[in-house]
């Protein structure tokens, strides 16, 4: 688990193809690894990733095809900047929200505009990730925690301050950017338990129309 707080900004070294998946390599930058050992988990892009090698300046994991099919990584080139973050522990502070670093599905930024010292960023969500996110609720992008501020159908509004932009990779973002998105663990399993009795079934009736008329969304 995870924390949504960016640790450091990392660089992607270099992506070799194993046998239907990659051998991912990472440099870690100022990510203190002295705490890490074979087998602990580092969120990269928001990718829960399982260190198998520690090189010295980074670490190297491997990547399924399942990761590959759900995230941005296969788009990922050598010298290409990535979030990083340890896995919590007891004592960490929770300055994010909970974050598993499953990540749901890839979205979209639509556009980027300067607002004071803040940039306005507009993103776009898988439909069918859509209903999990709330105007005020918490989402995940490419691992950073974030509080949205608007919500249009399937688009998003953020507002990320000069720190954010300072410390994550998210002053490189620009319309177009594919991003890594995680919807708040809460709002799944909020949707599973409304469905009572029916959660077995095949088909779903939670709807956008019921959750509103259930005062779920606003």
């Amino acid at each position: 688990m995870f924390t949504g707080i960016i640790e450091a900004i990392g660089e992607v070294v270099e992506l070799t193809p194993k046998n239907g998946d990659i051998s991912l390599r990472v440099r870690t930058g100022k990510l203190d690894l002295s705490d890490v050992a074979l087998g602990d988990s580092i969120a990269t892009n928001g990718v829960c990733l399982t260190v198998v090698d520690l090189p010295g300046d980074g670490f190297r994991a491997d990547v399924s095809r399942e990761s590959l099919s759900l995230t941005t990584i296969g788009q990922w080139r050598a010298g290409q900047p990535v979030n990083l973050e340890k896995a919590l522990t007891p004592t960490t502070r929770l300055g994010g929200h909970i974050v598993s670093a499953h990540v749901d599905g890839v979205g979209e930024v639509v556009s980027r505009v300067s607002d004071a010292r803040s940039e306005r960023f507009r993103l776009r969500a898988p439909a069918e990730l859509a209903r999990y996110i709330a105007h005020k609720g918490s989402v995940t992008i490419d691992g950073t925690s974030l509080t949205v501020n608007k919500v249009e159908g399937a688009e998003f509004e953020l507002n990320i301050v000069p720190h954010t932009l300072a410390e994550t990779i998210m002053g490189h973002y620009g319309p177009g950017t594919k991003i890594n998105l995680e919807v708040d663990v809460l709002a799944r399993y909020l949707e599973r338990l409304l469905q009572g009795d029916k959660a077995a079934a095949t088909d779903s009736d939670i709807t956008l129309e019921f959750l509103t008329k259930n005062g779920f969304n606003r």
